[in-house]
């Protein structure tokens, strides 16, 4: 899902694939003359790229939250909406946000490639995110969407239902044509800057830090956890549980790919799905 919404109430590791030597946890380093920055560089590197994307998304969270559980009423009355109308009844102007906020949210990802570049490395292949392997990296990410989407909607109607969430709205874009691309490349730049960004990239500067592979882990999960806590306990706790999967996953397979792949079919069915059966069936939930 959207690690930042659009409103919400009141988005030791696997063998690199291509032959690379391993860096840090899991991250696929080809060979390079290139020198690796110092760690006091690197640290302010990280934080600066974290307050640029997914970091200032966590602290956003964490105060929408907060705003959200000190509100009189329940969670479940309250809507988190993950796409939404950036100028009602002008859809043109509403098309012009859209792409502005999906081409704005993926400057990070362009940041990350530049600095490995910098580091001598080839960006964003360093990662595992190449048209190398299109085949296996789809493949892969559909079994893992199949999984985690259907157990991950389960688990969402349960906390929903136990009133420790919010009703999370992934789409409420007017019937214009333009509705479905948008929600096709918003679920795209979704899954490029959560995994890019909070896998591939944190684990690779955690790992040259001299993080261990156990608090790598930690921190990778407990920042997706967190900027997705604007949906409530539900979100928070989920997403900590797919972190989880998606960084060992990583160090296993070598390649972010398979989880972009994953990530955004997740999405994509979650956004398109929303779309089509909000309001026509009784199980999913919607704003009262």
């Amino acid at each position: 899902m959207r690690a930042e919404p659009e409103g919400t109430a009141d988005a030791g590791g696997g063998r690199a694939d291509g032959g690379g030597a391993n860096g840090g946890d899991g991250a696929a380093v080809p060979e390079s003359g290139g020198a690796t920055p110092s760690r006091r560089v690197l640290r302010q590197e990280l934080l600066i790229v974290l307050a640029l994307s997914l970091g200032a998304s966590a602290l956003s969270a964490v105060i929408s939250f907060t705003g959200s559980v000190t509100a009189p009423g329940d969670l479940q009355d309250r809507a988190a909406t993950l796409n939404g109308s950036r100028a009602p009844g002008r859809p043109w102007l509403d098309l012009a946000w859209q792409l502005f906020g999906i081409g704005t949210a993926l400057v990070p990802v362009v940041l990350v490639a530049h600095l490995l570049l910098r580091e001598g490395v080839p960006g964003l292949r360093a990662l595992g995110l190449d048209r190398r392997r299109p085949g296996s990296d789809l493949g892969r990410g559909a079994l893992v969407a199949a999984a985690i989407g259907g157990s991950g909607l389960l688990f969402y109607l349960a906390v929903w239902a136990a009133g420790v969430n919010l009703t999370v709205v992934p789409e409420s874009l007017p019937p214009v044509w333009w509705k479905f691309p948008v929600l096709v490349a918003s679920a795209v730049q979704n899954s490029l800057l959560e995994e890019v960004v909070v896998v591939g990239y944190l684990l690779r500067r955690l790992g040259q830090l001299g993080w261990g592979p156990g608090a790598a882990l930690a921190a990778s999960a407990l920042l997706r956890g967190t900027y997705h806590l604007y949906q409530g306990i539900g979100g928070f706790v989920g997403n900590i549980v797919m972190g989880v999967v998606f960084v060992w996953l990583y160090r296993r397979w070598g390649r972010v790919g398979p989880l972009v792949a994953a990530h955004a079919l997740i999405d994509i069915v979650a956004f398109g799905g929303y779309a089509l059966l909000a309001g026509e069936v009784s199980w999913l939930p919607t704003p009262p």
